[in-house]
Parts: structure tokens; C-alpha cells; sequence
């Protein structure tokens, strides 16, 4: 699909051109989650990127509902401002969710209802690393990755003396408005940025009514400034992040108002990269970010719980230039996390948490073989204020394998054996959480938890079609997970969650295809089709909890001159192979639309007019990876309206 993912046609080129021109940016846009300077198409380790206009088709209010699109990613649910991006059937602590190569540092991990702090319409690109990552970023990657670029610290020098974008949208189905604008300025030497987004949607529409207590207020903003060379650059960045939302599952009544939320972040980021600083290595590159965050539960107009984070987390990799046919990566990172929940249903007690790894990856390329080889040790310590400290040593593993059969297929390989340590709350969770409406315990006897995984893949790559097909297994011991007990709590008549730990195995397919149909008078065409499935299992056959059901999706476009359009349909199928004490999930078709105009296009930028249509069937769609899915489902028809301008 990201052969149709850059810019829109202009006036005077014709469908062929843009898709030639499309073909090539695939090839050039550049992935920052890995060390190296790579395209899509030379990394080794299934990966997916979205931006330009395929990013401004699928961005949504969350990360999670921005990616979900691509084969193998769905999301949690917690209601319109509130989804974590689950990567093959793996979510929570299992998927790293980082902000330009640094953690988001927020406490969406925590749980379900803890919104991610990372804004996709400010994203110039997203990158999603499937399977194991840990040993780039860690044992919170052994699920996978999702990296947004956003450029705040910026990188180079500008085209010119001023960059732009910015975007109006309204909302029919929550009767919201979106607005974000960007700058960049600058010369050879000095370039600054600054960004902006404000949006403010109501309720929104579900089949038969609106679902109460789900609107969103989300502010943000950043400045950053670099010097920039041919040397490298230097630069920070100060970014603040402000969500109002609601908890759909917790609407209130006339006695006790809804349950709300209200979370602020502030970032401080500074990053270095040196070019050729010495002889046989190729940069150094370092990062360090600082963050503060604090989010409030509101029961009605009354404090529930407060939870508190401050972090540091840095970051360095030396690249060193082709040493026995490999050229590779050495770094180091470190996190230091204060993590604090008060209040009467504060479930994690306050825990200070120390991180530090270091990696090394080479990779090589021989005629039609490539390899990549890593290797990473980890130490982790967890310290709560009341009860034992607890400390985990991992080791994580790698090698991936390309074998191009000839210029259009080629296979692929990875195998990885990655370790985690226990989150917080997975070892000192003990108390109700108002917002989930469960009482959570947690065992702080957890063990590390080992995964053994294996993927191959073939892929295929031709003028008119690009399509690539993966088949997966991942072999968990003492996998961690929170299982329905069918007790209750009987002080506060919750429903009690255990988090527990058993052997697993996860297995599934994901696969799509881009076909160029061909060019007409009336434009080019191009048909995507996008499929996955995944299975999870304890040691005994027991299905595990909120596993994302199959899909099949497909996708047609349509490019002429100044227009573009497309129309979609994903198949969801019903979710009913069950854990215990789990609800069945019906299966749904989602049916999207959209039709973009380019008013004006010159050499100074571009305007562009936009509508596009979301579930227009009003079909009532329920997502099995939801732990309030029978409570909130998806929203029903909505209809957006919009105007971009690039410059």
C-alpha cells in the first residue's frame, strides 16, 4: 500500500507519472527505528510505515486507531479517546510505543483506559516493527513497535526558508473539530519548529442513539530548534500534552456523576547525531528525554485517583562503517522511572523502576543474502514502597535472513528468542480500579517471561503489483496475562482479574497486495487487499483472553488529475473462541469512503479539500481486544469534512 502512499497528483502529471513517482518513494523514505539508514524494502524485519497521504487517510484520534489498518495491528478500545495498538494478538507492556525513537513515558500500558500521549496528526510517519524488537528497545518491545516521527527536533536543513501544514476538520457522528497547523523556518545552519493541535468532539453516534460520556479535549503543542551541517545536528524540543476524555463505560446516574479523566504530559527531548566523527564509524547518535506526567479519575466532580510519572531515558548507538562484509550498530539505554498512583482505589502501589541495556547488531549483504544478527542485555529493577524489591536479568536474541530469488521475490526469515520483566502491576497490582470497574491482584513471585519466535516470509515487488505474505509462531514461557476469575470482590462488588502466568503459543498469517489496475482516461486505479488471523493458546489448548478476531479488508483507489478518492470494507469475523468467563464477540463489516479535491498546487504549496466517511452502513461493531467491549462499541456513521494546506 505505501506505493500509493505520497503526495497527490498535480495538475500536470498524469496517473502514470504518479504512480512511478509513488514506486520511487517507497523506495526513499528512510525508517528511523533502526540504526541504519535504511527503505522499507531493505529491512529485513517485518516492518510497515505509514505517511504522507496514506497517513492523512487512516489518522484518527489515537495511535492505535491510526495503525489499524495494517495486517497483524488492531487496537484496545476504551471509548473514542483511548487505543493502544495491539500487535499480533500482543498488547500492553509487550508493545513499545515510542515519540521519535524515546518512550512515550505515559501509563497506557497500565491499563485499557490510560490513553496513549502521542498525537497521530502531528506524525510525519509511523512505523510499525512487528515481533520482538527488545533488542533495540528493550523486554516492553517483545510484542513490537510503534515509533511516531514527528520532527520536532529537526534533522536538516529546510528546502527552502519555510515549511508548513495545517488542517481544519468537522465531525458529524460526535459533532467535533480538529485543528493542528506546523512550522518550520530556517536557513543552512538553524532551522525551529513549532506545532499546534486542538480538537473538541462530543458524543458520539452508535447505532440507535449516542454513547454517553465519551467525549474528547486534547491540546497539545511543541517548539524545537537545531543546528544543522553536513556534520549532523543538535537540537531540543519542549512539548505539553493536555486530554480531557470519558469513560464510556462509566456514564454515571443521577446519584454519582461519570467517570472522566484528565491527564497532562510535558516532555523535555534533546538529540545529538554526528556524521563520519572519526575514522571507521559512520555516526553517534544520543537522546534524552524527560517527562512528567500526571492523569486524574474523576468519579462525578470528586478526586478517585491520580497517577504520577516522572522519567529520564537516554539513548546512544555508535553505526560503524563495513568491517568483514557486516556493518553494524553498538548502543546503550537506560530508563529511570518514578511511577505513583494515590487515591482510596489506587490498585499499583507507588514503584521505582531502574532500566539498562546495551545491543549490538550487524548486518550483511552478500549477491542475493542479507542477514542481520543482534544480540542485548538487560538488567531491570522494580522497588515498590511497601514489599520486596524485585530484579531481572534478560537476554534477547536475533537473526533474520533474505534470500532474493530475483529482481520481483524474494523470502524472508527472523527467529528470535526475547525476554521481559514483569510490569508494575503485573507484580504489585492489589485494589479496585473505578475506571475498569474489576479488581485487579498481582503476583509478586512473577517470573521473567521468554518468547521463541519464528517468522517467514515472501514477498513480491513488480511495476503493477506489491505484496508480501507472513506466517508466524511464537512460543511463550510463563507467559503473563490477566484472567477473568468469576469471583467478586465482596467489599466493593467488583469482578476480580488475576494476573497470571502460563506457557503460550501464538500463530497466525498476515498478508496484502497492492494491484495497479491500470491508467485510464479517467485516472489511475488500484486495488489494496489486506488479511490476518491469530491464535492464542495456553499450554492446554484454553484460548487466552481479547484476542483480536480474523479480517479481511479490501480497498479501491482512485487517482485523476486534481482528484483522488476511495472506497473500503473491512471484515471483521466473530470472536468466539473464549478464555473463561470471556463474552463471545459478533463479527461486522465496516464500509469507509473518501474523496479529496486539490483546489490550488504551484510551487509554493498546495491546498486540498477533503471528505471522508467512516462505517457508513451504521453497522454496531464491537472490538474482542476490548476489555469493555460489550459496554462500548464502535462509533456508528460519521461523515468528516475538511481543508489541508501544505507549503
Amino acid at each position: 500500500m505505501l506505493a500509493l502512499a505520497q503526495g497527490t497528483a498535480s495538475k500536470s502529471e498524469s496517473s502514470e507519472e504518479h504512480r512511478q513517482r509513488d514506486d520511487k518513494a517507497l523506495e526513499t523514505i528512510t525508517v528511523r527505528a533502526t540504526p541504519f539508514e535504511q527503505s522499507v524494502e531493505e529491512v529485513i524485519a517485518p516492518i510497515a510505515v505509514i505517511s504522507g497521504e496514506e497517513l492523512d487517510a487512516r489518522k484518527g484520534n489515537t495511535l492505535g486507531e491510526t495503525v489499524s489498518q495494517i495486517p497483524g495491528v488492531t487496537t484496545t478500545y476504551f471509548g473514542p479517546g483511548v487505543g493502544r495498538p495491539v500487535i499480533r494478538g500482543l498488547d500492553g507492556s509487550r508493545v513499545a510505543v515510542l515519540n521519535d525513537g524515546l518512550g512515550a513515558s505515559d501509563v497506557s500500558n497500565v491499563s485499557q483506559d490510560h490513553a496513549v500521549t502521542i498525537e497521530p496528526f502531528l506524525a510525519d510517519q509511523i512505523e510499525v516493527l512487528k515481533g520482538p524488537s527488545a533488542l533495540l528497545y528493550g523486554s516492553g518491545a517483545i510484542g513490537g513497535v510503534v515509533n511516531a516521527a514527528d520532527g520536532r527536533i529537526p534533522e536538516a536543513a529546510l528546502d527552502g526558508p519555510l515549511q508548513g501544514r495545517a488542517e481544519l476538520r468537522y465531525d458529524s457522528g460526535s459533532d467535533g473539530f480538529t485543528g493542528m497547523g506546523r512550522l518550520d523556518a530556517g536557513n543552512d545552519a538553524f532551522v525551529v519548529h513549532a506545532d499546534a493541535l486542538y480538537r473538541d468532539n462530543g458524543d458520539y453516534d452508535i447505532p440507535g442513539g449516542k454513547l454517553a460520556n465519551s467525549s474528547v479535549d486534547t491540546r497539545t503543542g511543541a517548539v524545537g530548534a537545531s543546528l544543522v551541517g553536513d556534520w549532523g545536528f543538535a537540537g531540543v524540543s519542549v512539548s505539553r500534552y493536555h486530554n480531557e476524555y470519558g469513560n464510556p463505560a462509566e456514564p454515571g446516574d443521577d446519584e454519582e456523576g461519570p467517570v472522566t479523566l484528565d491527564m497532562t504530559q510535558e516532555n523535555y527531548h534533546l538529540k545529538t547525531a554526528f556524521n563520519t566523527p572519526f575514522s571507521g564509524v559512520d555516526a553517534l547518535r544520543f537522546s534524552f528525554g524527560h517527562n512528567t506526567y500526571e492523569h486524574t479519575e474523576f468519579e462525578g466532580d470528586e478526586v478517585g485517583t491520580r497517577f504520577l510519572s516522572n522519567a529520564n531515558q537516554y539513548r546512544a548507538e555508535m553505526t560503524h562503517q563495513p568491517l568483514g562484509g557486516f556493518r553494524g550498530a553498538i548502543g546503550v539505554q537506560g530508563v529511570n522511572r518514578d511511577f505513583q498512583a494515590i487515591g482510596e482505589e489506587a490498585f499499583v502501589p507507588a514503584t521505582r523502576t531502574r532500566q539498562f541495556g546495551a545491543f549490538l547488531v550487524e548486518q550483511g549483504e552478500w549477491d542475493r543474502l542479507g542477514v542481520e544478527l543482534g544480540v542485548r542485555g538487560e538488567r531491570v529493577k522494580s522497588r515498590p514502597d511497601a514489599g520486596d524489591e524485585r530484579r531481572f536479568s534478560l537476554t534477547s536474541l536475533s537473526a533474520g535472513f533474505r534470500w532474493r530469488i530475483d529482481d520481483a521475490w524474494h523470502l524472508s526469515l527472523n527467529l528470535d528468542r526475547a525476554q521481559r520483566a514483569p510490569a508494575e502491576e503485573e507484580l504489585f497490582a492489589d485494589g479496585p480500579h473505578a475506571a475498569t470497574a474489576t479488581y485487579e491482584i498481582g503476583d509478586p513471585t512473577m517470573q521473567r517471561e521468554t518468547a521463541n519466535g519464528a517468522e517467514l516470509g515472501l514477498h513480491f515487488h513488480s511495476e503493477r503489483v506489491q505484496a508480501k505474505l507472513s506466517v508466524y509462531r511464537n512460543r511463550f514461557d510463563d507467559f503473563i496475562y490477566l484472567a477473568d476469575t468469576g469471583l467478586v470482590d465482596a467489599e466493593d462488588d467488583l469482578p476480580i482479574r488475576q494476573w497470571t502466568q502460563d506457557d503460550a503459543t501464538f500463530r497466525g498469517v498476515e498478508g496484502e497486495a497492492t494491484f495497479h489496475i491500470g491508467d485510464f482516461d479517467s485516472g489511475h486505479y488500484a486495488l489494496r487487499l489486506f488479511g490476518d488471523r491469530v491464535r492464542a493458546s495456553q499450554a492446554d489448548g484454553t484460548p487466552l483472553p481479547r484476542i483480536p478476531a480474523a479480517r479481511f479488508g479490501a480497498e479501491l483507489h482512485w487517482h485523476g488529475d486534481d482528484w483522488n478518492a476511495r472506497l473500503g470494507a473491512v471484515h471483521t469475523s466473530a470472536q468466539d473462541r473464549l478464555a473463561f468467563f470471556e463474552t463471545p464477540t459478533d463479527g461486522y463489516t465496516l464500509v469507509n469512503a473518501s474523496v479529496g479535491y486539490v483546489l490550488s498546487e504551484s510551487d509554493h504549496g498546495s491546498w486540498e479539500a477533503f471528505l471522508q466517511g467512516s462505517n457508513l452502513t451504521s453497522q454496531e461493531a464491537r472490538l474482542a481486544t476490548s476489555v469493555v467491549k460489550d459496554d462500548v462499541p464502535l462509533p456508528g456513521r460519521s461523515v468528516g469534512i475538511g481543508l489541508r494546506a501544505l507549503f
